[in-house]
């Protein structure tokens, strides 16, 4: 099994749309199409859905190591609103330690302009996942 089909098992993302693009050792990027489904009653792209396509990018990034770590603590920030393109995300594990982890990512449209930032602690328990740690 490769860290793409564990993560495949992430049915809401998924169904959300988001699609990841790479994934190697700390750092992941993915994508998210809006559509009609994403958008709130004020016609932009709803934060869950942004939450979404972010959070899967860090738990690829920090799951990389091929060592069950999930998100402990999370935070947000929301800069521009968007209602139609491609929202793309980038993590980045800027902290990698036997039980901590925390992982800063990147959501922007398609021009590049920075949409939103979110920032993420996980704890890496002792279970080993069904794939080779990323180099």
């Amino acid at each position: 099994m490769s860290i793409r089909e564990f993560l495949q098992g992430d049915r809401f993302a998924v169904a959300a749309g988001v699609e990841l693009l790479e994934v190697r050792k700390g750092y992941a990027k993915a994508r998210m199409l809006i559509t009609p489904e994403h958008l709130n009653g004020g016609g932009v792209c709803q934060g869950g859905a942004i939450f979404t396509l972010a959070d899967l990018v860090f738990a690829a990034a920090t799951n990389s190591h091929a060592k069950m770590t999930l998100s402990i603590t999370s935070t947000i920030h929301f800069f521009r609103s968007e209602k139609e393109g491609y929202l793309y995300a980038e993590a980045r594990e800027i902290f990698d330690h036997k039980r901590l982890s925390n992982c800063e990512v990147t959501i922007t449209n398609e021009q590049g302009d920075l949409i939103a930032t979110f920032t993420g602690t996980g704890y890496r328990k002792d279970i080993a996942l069904p794939f080779e740690p990323l180099k």
